[in-house]
């Protein structure tokens, strides 16, 4: 007869935090708990052997490391990991938004950044009971470089993390800043 191990705390925590973004990719711009604070959770719930991941941080490029995904160039990464997203847009212009033919080859990307601050923005689409306002403390041109990048089913995913909240964009989501 098999028997089947617990979960450790870092598989009940993973399995929390992957539950949390799914939720918030499913309802775009609700805010949702994770179970510990930062994008070092994201990464451990979104990465595994098969990934390639890339980030401007120093310990979560040794986090990624210890998952065993491969750290790769910004433009071939299906992950990206911006702590520091500040005005340069480089990374964002880089980035991996798939095809017409293989959308879902478009890269996912995870940005620290304050909630509650920033341009007010009004998202429409898939998973947004009418229209649904927020701010996101990133620059204007952030959100005008991923429309001029995204030609719908063409674009990335975005989870914004703020300490334990954590709001997700699919492709698919219109922003318009107001």
């Amino acid at each position: 007869m098999l028997t089947v191990a617990p979960p450790d705390a870092v598989e009940i925590r993973a399995n929390a935090t992957f539950e949390a973004l799914m939720w918030a990719m499913a309802r775009p711009g609700e805010s949702r708990e994770l179970p510990a604070p930062g994008p070092a959770p994201v990464a451990e719930a979104l990465i595994d052997l098969e990934c390639t991941a890339w980030s401007d941080s120093v310990e979560l490029r040794r986090l990624i490391a210890e998952t065993g995904a491969a750290l790769g160039e910004l433009a071939a990464a299906d992950h990206l990991f911006l702590e520091q997203p500040g005005d340069d847009l480089s990374a964002l212009a880089a980035l991996n938004c798939g095809s017409a033919l293989y959308p879902d080859d478009g890269a996912t990307l995870v940005v620290a950044a304050p909630l509650d601050r920033g341009p007010l923005l009004r998202l429409r689409g898939p998973g947004v009971d009418g229209t649904l306002e927020l701010r996101i403390a990133l620059p204007s041109a952030f959100w005008e470089l991923r429309e001029t990048l995204c030609l719908y089913p063409e674009g990335f995913e975005l989870f914004v993390v703020d300490g334990p909240r954590v709001i997700g964009i699919p492709r698919s989501t219109t922003i318009e800043v107001l």
